[in-house]
């Protein structure tokens, strides 16, 4: 009987009283209901984790698909032609006489060479609009032009290339007291080292912006000059995103196919000279695949492009312990 009169003058002249028990109702539900959300938070993150893991292993099992396909289509080459297959110097569909030699070297000689041209362009502009001129009017058309060039087909640059290049290539060749061919080696690096400059700008470029301000500050406290800062200062902050451009460009070099196939002469020999006529692994295939009219024939264009994975694989093994012994240092 107490108890009920207390409820009731509590209820009639506490009206606070039921405020905060509402409120902690209220707070109560809430809490409730945040539990519920972040149960299905993380529902939600474990299948978003175990999509990204299934993904990264599709990618992996995708690069190990291809180079099984490679291999397997490669057996008749490589039981017919043997592990000379890499060192011969002769390529004679008609007489079933196979070496990828003439054409590794091509693929080597045109990449480095454009990548040696296209290095101080890409770092030039990476430079200039990552520390001098960041933003403004004159920084957006350099950057969209920039863009630009890597999204151009690169068929429209072998049409440039025979338009242009191969005469000025021509005329200089003449001018030195070279056989005046315009196609070849050199030609097709010019054109490799325009399409691949993008690649080391962009990144170059952000990761000059990326440099702390305060790093910057502190030497032009002590007195360095802009050149002195960029030498001293960004260039070495930077140097492993530098050196993954240049490893972005090589990769893209090694693997172009139609721009180099038009200017580079497309002759089975071993190149004498960087001004001579040659030809690349991926030319080679784009050019002969749709006639390999023999079972050795077609593997050995096929082995061909497994040398080519396999040389691209090493190269970029090679870049990413450098680039690991850069970001150690």
């Amino acid at each position: 009987m107490d108890t009920t009169i207390d409820s009731e003058l509590i209820t009639r002249n506490e009206p606070s009283l039921r405020v905060i028990s509402s409120a902690k109702i209220r707070d109560a539900v809430k809490g409730v209901k945040r539990i519920k959300r972040s149960h299905r938070q993380i529902r939600a993150e474990h299948v978003f984790r175990r999509t990204l893991i299934i993904v990264g292993l599709a990618m992996v099992a995708l690069v190990f698909g291809i180079m099984l396909t490679l291999i397997v289509q490669s057996i008749p080459s490589l039981k017919s032609l043997g592990i000379g297959y890499l060192w011969g110097q002769t390529w004679d569909p008609v007489r079933d006489v196979y070496g990828a030699l003439p054409f590794l070297t091509g693929t080597l000689l045109t990449s480095f060479l454009a990548l040696a041209i296209s290095i101080p362009f890409s770092f030039a502009v990476a430079i200039f609009l990552g520390e001098y001129y960041p933003k403004g009017w004159l920084a957006n058309l350099l950057k969209n032009t920039v863009e630009l060039i890597a999204a151009v087909p690169s068929v429209i640059y072998g049409f440039w290339g025979l338009a242009v290049l191969v005469p000025i290539v021509r005329s200089f060749e003449s001018s030195v007291g070279i056989p005046s061919i315009g196609y070849g080696i050199f030609t097709s690096s010019l054109i490799l080292a325009v399409m691949v400059i993008p690649y080391a700008a962009s990144l170059g470029r952000s990761m000059i912006q990326m440099v702390p301000s305060n790093l910057k500050e502190a030497a032009y406290s002590l007195g360095a000059t802009r050149w002195e800062v960029i030498r001293s200062v960004i260039l070495p902050y930077t140097k492993s995103g530098l050196f993954a451009g240049i490893l972005l460009s090589l990769g893209r070099a090694l693997g172009e196919t139609m721009a180099v196939t038009m200017v580079i002469g497309n002759t089975p020999l071993m190149p004498k000279n960087i001004f001579s006529t040659g030809n690349t692994m991926a030319s080679v295939i784009a050019n002969e695949l749709g006639e390999a009219d023999k079972v050795v024939y077609n593997s050995a264009l096929i082995e061909l492009g497994l040398v080519l994975f396999l040389v691209t694989v090493v190269i970029n093994m090679i870049g990413k312990k450098v680039i690991g012994r850069f970001t150690n240092e």
